[in-house]
C-alpha cells in the first residue's frame, strides 16, 4: 500500500493513531470494518485514532499494521522490538510486539470483511508469535506446532477464491516455511533447513513479492555461510540481489552486503570480506535519513549490525583483531541463543590470539545456553571452536570443556 506524506509526518510525530486513521481511510475501510477484522470494537478504534502522540499498546498496533499492510517501522514497532531484545537480522519479527498468545489455529476464524486480507494478516500474526516464542523455547518444542501452522496456511490457500488472496497467503506461507527452516537450522538438521528455505523462496516468488524473495534467498545464504559453504552462500547472495527490482530499499543492499561478507569469510577470502563490510557500513551509515523501509524490511539495520558481521568474519578467518577490537558488550543484543552464538565467535577470536583460558571460559558459558535450549547449532559451533585448538596437553579449562561437551545429548 502506498503511504501518504501526511501519514509519514504523523509517524515522525509519534501520532500512530493518526497513521492508522489515514491508512484506514485510504483503504476505504470504516472503523467498524477494521475493528471487526482485528478483534476490536468500533469505539476502541475511534479512541486509538484520536489518542495523539504518546505510548501505544504494541500488540494492538501490530494487529492493525498486519491488517492494513503498514510497515511496522511506521508505527514505531521496530524500535519496540529492539528495546525488548527480539530484534535480529535473521528477521526475528516481521511485525514485532505481537502477543505470544496469538498462536492458535482458531485465529483464522476471525471476521474477514476485506475479502481475504484479514485472514492472511491473522495467519501472519500466528507466525510472528511463534517467532517470539523461539526466544525462550527450544526449537524442538516449537517445530511440530509451526509445521502444523504452515499446513493450516497451505490448506487455507488452496481454498482461496481469487489470485490476489492466494498471493497474500503465499507470502504468509513463505514466512512460515522460513521459520521452520530456522528451527531446523537451530536443531542442526541442515538437510531439512535447506529444503524449508527453498520452499520459502518458491512461495515468496509465487506471491510476487521481490523483497520477500530476496530476504529468503539472503537467509539461505546466511545458513550456508554458517555451515562453512562459502561458494553456495555467495551464489545465494547473487540470487537475492537478482530478485530485487529498481524499487529496492537501501537497507536491502546494506544487509545483503553484510551477508556477503560472512560468505566471503566462509570461503577464506579476507579481502573480499573486507570490501563487502566496507560497502555495508557505508550504506548503513546513510540509513537513518532514509524513509521508513517497506515490508518486510521492518527490523533495524545499523552500523552495529555491520560490526557484528565483522566479528563473525574474524572468527571464521582467524583474525583476532577483527573480533577483539569490537565493542562486544554493545553487540550482545538479542535473546540468549543469539548471544551464545556471538560469544562463541568472540571465543574463536580469543583462541586465535592465543588466549586459551579466556576462549574456553567463554565457550563454556555459551555451551550452557546451547544445552539449556537444546540448540544443535550452538553445540555444533562449540565443537568447531574446540576442533580449532590442538595440543597434546590441554589445560584444565579445556579438559573441563571436553568433559561437558562429551556429556551433551540433545
Amino acid at each position: 500500500m502506498s503511504i501518504s506524506s501526511a501519514a509519514r509526518e504523523a509517524s515522525r510525530a509519534r501520532d500512530y493513531g493518526k497513521v492508522i486513521e489515514l491508512v484506514r481511510k485510504s483503504a476505504r475501510l470504516t472503523q467498524t470494518q477494521l475493528g471487526q477484522a482485528c478483534g476490536l470494537s468500533q469505539s476502541a478504534v475511534s479512541r486509538l485514532e484520536k489518542r495523539g502522540p504518546g505510548a501505544y499498546a504494541t500488540d494492538i498496533l501490530a494487529v492493525l499494521a498486519a491488517h492494513l499492510s503498514v510497515p511496522a517501522s511506521l508505527l514505531g514497532l521496530a524500535d519496540a522490538v529492539a528495546r525488548d531484545g527480539y530484534e535480529h537480522v535473521e528477521r526475528r519479527d516481521f511485525l514485532g510486539g505481537v502477543a505470544a498468545a496469538a498462536v492458535t489455529p482458531a485465529l483464522s476464524a476471525l471476521p474477514d470483511p476485506s475479502g481475504g486480507a484479514g485472514q492472511a494478516a491473522t495467519l501472519r500474526l500466528g507466525t510472528a508469535s511463534y517467532r517470539r516464542l523461539d526466544a525462550s523455547t527450544p526449537s524442538r518444542e516449537l517445530s511440530e506446532a509451526v509445521q502444523s501452522h504452515l499446513r493450516l496456511v497451505q490448506n487455507v490457500s488452496r481454498a482461496a477464491n481469487d489470485d490476489r488472496q492466494r498471493a497474500r497467503l503465499a507470502a504468509v506461507g513463505s514466512e512460515a516455511a522460513s521459520l521452520v527452516g530456522w528451527l531446523s537450522w537451530d536443531m542442526g538438521d541442515h538437510g531439512s533447513a535447506r529444503s524449508w528455505y527453498a520452499s520459502a523462496i518458491k512461495a515468496a516468488r509465487a506471491a510476487g513479492e521481490p523483497l520477500l524473495a530476496a530476504y529468503q534467498a539472503g537467509s539461505m545464504a546466511q545458513f550456508e555461510a554458517d555451515a562453512g559453504n562459502g561458494a553456495q552462500a555467495l551464489n545465494w547472495t547473487r540470487k537475492a540481489r537478482g530478485f530485487l527490482d529498481a524499487r529496492r530499499p537501501a537497507v536491502a543492499d546494506a544487509w545483503l552486503s553484510s551477508v556477503e561478507a560472512v560468505a566471503h569469510a566462509a570461503a577464506g577470502d579476507e579481502r573480499a570480506a573486507d570490501r563487502s563490510l566496507t560497502t555495508s557500513r557505508s550504506l548503513a551509515a546513510r540509513l537513518e535519513s532514509e524513509e521508513p523501509a517497506p515490508w518486510p524490511w521492518v527490523f533495524q539495520f545499523s552500523e552495529t549490525k555491520v560490526a557484528a558481521a565483522r566479528v563473525a568474519c574474524g572468527a571464521r578467518l582467524g583474525l583476532p583483531g577483527w573480533v577483539l577490537d569490537a565493542d562486544t558488550e554493545a553487540l550482545a543484543s538479542g535473546h540468549a541463543k543469539q548471544r551464545a552464538l556471538l560469544v562463541l565467535d568472540i571465543a574463536a577470536g580469543h583462541l586465535a590470539a592465543g588466549r586459551v583460558e579466556a576462549a574456553f571460559a567463554l565457550a563454556s558459558r555459551a555451551l550452557e545456553s546451547g544445552v539449556q535450549y537444546r540448540s544443535g547449532r550452538i553445540v555444533d559451533r562449540a565443537r568447531t571452536v574446540r576442533r580449532s585448538y590442538r595440543t597434546a596437553s590441554p589445560p584444565k579449562v579445556v579438559r573441563d570443556f571436553d568433559e561437558r561437551l562429551h556429556d551433551v545429548y540433545l
